[in-house]
């Protein structure tokens, strides 16, 4: 049900059944390797090119997260999914090999959690048991869509990001043991009139904003309800300039517990600018990383914030400004007692 103005309360408090983090060889070489479930060394995952390798990914996220929920594919009732690819080409082509009923979505690196807040409203509102939500992102394809192809060797301003290869996904349920899905937060379009496709940290960390306050208000807590606030993939400058607007708008979330993707999946490496990006940032983080880490205990509460930057080639060729949004989605361990 509608929670304030802009969020949903899920009284039945959706469990996560299921979920996998699906990584390539540079993921491999970061702090949170251990936290995939499979790691690739080949970049083309023995594919012709980078999109059917992203698709593969995609798929493999997917069966894993079926695999563990304990479900057969033929169980879940909807797929819901998106990536950065023209036409969502690696989610679309995902379903024709999974064959659920699908429901293509696209939020840019906001996908994550706009899927999984959908799959919770779902499972909540009784129109389905099992809901599959997942996304991906390959570096290759991206910067060949969105850039230049690696092979050009472009220089990069050092408030670029790295654009992650691999895919997340997750089950939701009406039943079972897990994580709880309590509540989330859809997201407006900010644009604060920004054309640099290479610094997108700078350009989402108003929408991130935008949807924490909101967030807080529509469900009336404390600023320091969550042990974890996370944002998806601002990087070190979109974390830094959030970091910064937070308490200049009164929102008071301990600043020790707020982290983002885009900064822990590398690390310090310093060959990726700013921090990682793409929609498998946040998702592998999440699903890989965060929950796990959760389900040992360092966390009961959770808030995910995944931010999109909602550009394409041709809007930013223009000269088109870069309208941004983020979707947050409220995660809770069993032991809240609420």
């Amino acid at each position: 049900m509608r929670q304030g103005h802009q969020s949903w309360v899920f009284p039945s408090k959706p469990v996560i059944l299921g979920h996998a983090a699906i990584g390539g060889p540079f993921e491999a070489q970061g702090p949170l390797a251990e936290d995939f479930d499979t790691l690739h060394g080949d970049l083309m995952i023995g594919q012709d090119s980078w999109e059917k390798a992203e698709k593969v990914l995609l798929e493999e996220a997917c069966s894993k997260a079926i695999e563990k929920a304990g479900l057969r594919k033929e169980q879940v009732n909807f797929f819901l999914a998106g990536d950065l690819m023209n036409q969502i080409i690696s989610a679309s082509f995902s379903a024709r090999t999974l064959a659920i009923p699908f429901l293509g979505i696209f939020g840019a690196c906001s996908t994550a959690m706009e899927g999984l807040a959908l799959a919770a409203q779902l499972v909540d509102s009784q129109a389905a048991d099992y809901v599959l939500a997942a996304t991906s992102s390959h570096n290759g394809a991206a910067e060949k869509q969105y850039r230049y192809p690696t092979e050009y060797g472009s220089q990069k301003p050092p408030t670029a990001q790295w654009t992650v290869t691999g895919a997340g996904a997750a089950v939701v349920g009406n039943k079972g043991k897990g994580l709880r899905i309590t509540g989330a937060t859809i997201g407006r379009v900010v644009d604060m009139g920004m054309t640099d496709p290479f610094n997108m940290g700078a350009a989402m960390a108003p929408a991130a904003l935008s949807t924490i306050e909101t967030h807080f208000r529509d469900f009336q807590l404390p600023h320091d309800h969550y042990d974890l606030v996370v944002t998806g993939d601002l990087g070190k400058v979109g974390h830094a300039i959030l970091s910064e607007l937070l308490p200049k708008h009164n929102v008071m979330v301990p600043l020790q517990r707020y982290i983002d993707c885009g900064k822990l999946i590398y690390g310090d490496n310093p060959n990726v600018w700013s921090g990682g990006s793409g929609c498998g940032c946040v998702a592998t983080v999440t699903y890989g990383h965060l929950l796990r880490r959760m389900s040992k205990g360092d966390w009961k509460r959770m808030l995910v914030v995944a931010t999109g930057a909602l550009l394409s080639p041709i809007s930013y060729q223009q000269g088109e400004s870069i309208p941004c949004i983020a979707h947050a989605v409220a995660i809770e361990s069993e032991q809240t007692g609420e």
